[in-house]
């Protein structure tokens, strides 16, 4: 068994953007306590997710390289690698993305969410582009929230590189009126959950999803195995960090690599 240790950060809201920085190295410090080789946190944890009525300030790129570091510095002393939910500026776009560190500390480079949810284009704009990492003998990819539920390529294209597991930073807050979940996939919620396995089962690799901790949150955090069942999931609503134990020889990645979009008829262009 190639036995490996995953930790996703299930955290609450941070009230300010500095707080977002304190709670992140406190949980990469306990990440490195249970014995976790990398640790993801939920969508644009820092600063903090911007949506209407939130009032978030709006830090500039200063605070944001200085958190960045901080974290960096966080992720070498834990010997933890780190997938920070954060955003970025590009120009004068601001994109919603993950900062990923290795265990050493070093950035390895930014995944910029690519598919945006219409709700967020006020705030943010689209990236573009898509990587693989690698830390240790751990090979990952990351999709962020909406391009992971509703796209499945964005997973397929890091399974078909290589890619044991896709993390899934999302944020899914209560809405009013909404389903309020107690057990996780309830055929009486939303499609999301549901999600989660087939984006592990149709790919044969794992993936792990986290989520921000809040009262009645449609969504949780959870991992799914390549045969997609379900291996963990957090409480909803209760903040804590979420560890697996996943066992990479399982990610074969053999039904993404089987996937031929050169035999897609000329009636399904759309999907070329």
């Amino acid at each position: 068994m190639d036995k490996f240790r995953i930790a996703l950060a299930n955290l609450r809201c941070p009230a300010t953007p500095e707080e977002s920085v304190d709670l992140a190295r406190q949980a990469i410090a306990r990440a490195s306590s249970a014995g976790a080789g990398i640790v993801c946190f939920p969508e644009c944890y820092v600063p903090g997710y911007r949506m209407p009525g939130r009032g978030l300030p709006g830090p500039g790129p200063a605070f944001l390289e200085r958190a960045w570091a901080a974290v960096a510095d966080a992720a070498r002393d834990a010997s933890v690698a780190v997938i920070l939910g954060t955003e970025r500026m590009a120009g004068p776009s601001r994109l919603l993305t993950a900062l990923v560190i290795d265990d050493h500390g070093h950035v390895l480079g930014f995944q910029d969410k690519t598919q945006l949810d219409p709700s967020e284009e006020p705030a943010y704009a689209a990236g573009c582009g898509r990587s693989v990492f690698r830390s240790g003998r751990l090979t990952f990819g990351v999709v962020i929230c909406h391009e992971g539920w509703r796209y499945p390529e964005t997973v397929r294209f890091a399974a078909r590189r290589g890619a044991q597991i896709v993390f899934h930073p999302h944020f899914h807050a209560a809405e009013p009126g909404g389903y309020r979940p107690s057990t996780f996939g309830d055929p009486a919620n939303t499609f999301h959950e549901r999600a989660i396995l087939c984006r592990a089962a149709e790919n044969t690799c794992f993936f792990a999803s986290v989520n921000c901790a809040s009262p009645g949150s449609p969504t949780t955090s959870a991992v799914a195995d390549p045969d997609g069942a379900l291996v963990a999931w957090q409480g909803y609503g209760i903040e804590g960090l979420l560890t697996a134990d996943l066992d990479l020889g399982k990610a074969t990645c053999l039904l993404a690599r089987r996937f031929r979009p050169d035999q897609l008829t000329e009636r399904d262009p759309e999907l070329r």
